[in-house]
């Protein structure tokens, strides 16, 4: 019998990956400035590039992943992880410009983590596993514990071994998707749909709630990586702490009260209803914001990226739930539109922040409190929702 379990892991294994590509090089945004003379213009454009060919990936999936098959491209999405990692560290030595140089590094890593998020939430999906709402909460938690891990793991290195060391680290943390290549070269994997059974994408664009769950992915995206990006640099500049405590308090505090919200839901998420439960969340991220964005107080600042955490943590993976539950035949295609749809909200949130930052001096509160429209827009979609379920009751009901 095919252990399915060892499958879960690797995919546990693999969104602390994604936590590694996504989050590793913010922590280094003001060394960059520093070391190579970057201005915040052309940090923000890294974070861009990064989503944005993310979401290139995503798109592209959609017409190769079922060809080659998943193992080839779970595997290949570890690859190019690990080397974009290790580009980090090289590539600045080799590359005249250092701009170019990061710019290639991320290029890499960032086909990887395109790639990851469309393949790790079906993967699973497709195992034999009971609640499946209550799994896909827990693995997206994995992704929470894998920022806890490269924040509080980086931090220590950098504050006993030094910021200029950084290139290691960056290699060291390439080691985690290279071995977890080789773990899923012998997991078993099984088909999300039965071939030939899932919705062709004519078919999924003539869907209402098909564009819904898009809005809604690109809201989730943008309300989490609008602070969870910039939490570092917020807490560096605008509350005027060291690096290792802005680290410790701004993007690990973001990452530990996401998980814990995820975690939350996997345990109990049998018990409540999900909509309503990403409704009061949503509620809570637009307070968390505005704490965030009026505040000048430092401890104020911190609970509000620590809200603003607890808020975001059940908007993907509540997302991902309620589109499976409602289009069950979807197949890859729905799986990687998501996630193209997600990580278009995840390049637009914080190069809003970034934007609105540098029109209001550089004062990134200011930029948070104008990613605001994504928890609102969440809202108001969750409530659409609501609102073509119970059309669709009364129109059962009538028939």
């Amino acid at each position: 019998m095919k252990n399915y379990q060892q499958t879960i892991y690797a995919c546990f294994l693999a969104y602390i990956v994604q936590a590694v590509v996504n989050n590793f090089a913010p922590l280094l945004f003001l060394t960059f400035q520093t070391q190579f003379h970057i201005p915040l213009t052309q940090i923000t454009l890294l974070v861009t590039f990064n989503f944005l060919l993310q979401l290139i990936i995503d798109f592209a999936a959609i017409f190769f992943v079922d060809k080659i098959g998943y193992r080839i491209s779970i595997v290949a999405a570890h690859l190019f992880a690990g080397a974009g990692l290790v580009g980090l560290a090289l590539f600045p030595i080799i590359f005249a410009t250092p701009f170019i140089a990061l710019l290639a590094a991320v290029s890499l890593y960032a086909i990887g983590g395109g790639l990851l998020e469309v393949l790790v939430s079906p993967i699973v999906e497709a195992c034999p596993t009971d609640h499946k709402e209550k799994t896909m909460s827990l693995l997206h938690s994995f992704y929470c514990w894998g920022v806890v891990g490269v924040v509080g793991l980086s931090t220590i290195f950098i504050a006993f071994l030094g910021i200029e060391n950084w290139p290691y680290l960056a290699v060291i943390w390439a080691i985690l998707p290279f071995c977890n290549a080789l773990f899923f070269t012998k997991v078993p994997l099984r088909p999300l749909v039965a071939e030939g059974a899932g919705l062709s994408i004519k078919a999924l664009f003539k869907l209402k709630s098909f564009w819904l769950f898009l809005g809604l992915m690109v809201c989730a995206g943008a309300s989490e990586q609008s602070v969870s990006q910039w939490a570092s640099t917020f807490a560096e500049k605008g509350l005027h702490v060291s690096k290792v405590v802005g680290d410790l308090a701004g993007p690990l505090l973001f990452a530990f009260m996401m998980g814990l919200s995820r975690i939350f839901y996997g345990k109990y998420g049998h018990k409540l209803a999900l909509q309503r439960f990403m409704t009061i969340s949503g509620i809570l991220c637009v307070a968390s914001y505005l704490l965030i964005g009026l505040s000048t107080s430092a401890p104020f600042g911190f609970l509000g990226c620590a809200l603003s955490g607890l808020a975001v943590g059940i908007m993907w993976p509540g997302t991902f739930s309620l589109t499976a539950r409602t289009i069950p035949n979807g197949g890859t295609a729905l799986f990687a539109y998501l996630a193209l749809a997600g990580d278009l909200g995840c390049s637009i949130g914080p190069t809003v922040v970034g934007f609105v930052s540098a029109a209001a001096d550089n004062q990134l509160r200011f930029g948070i409190l104008g990613g605001i429209i994504f928890p609102v827009g969440l809202v108001v979609g969750v409530y659409l929702l609501r609102q073509m379920y119970r059309r669709r009751k009364v129109i059962v009901l009538q028939d």
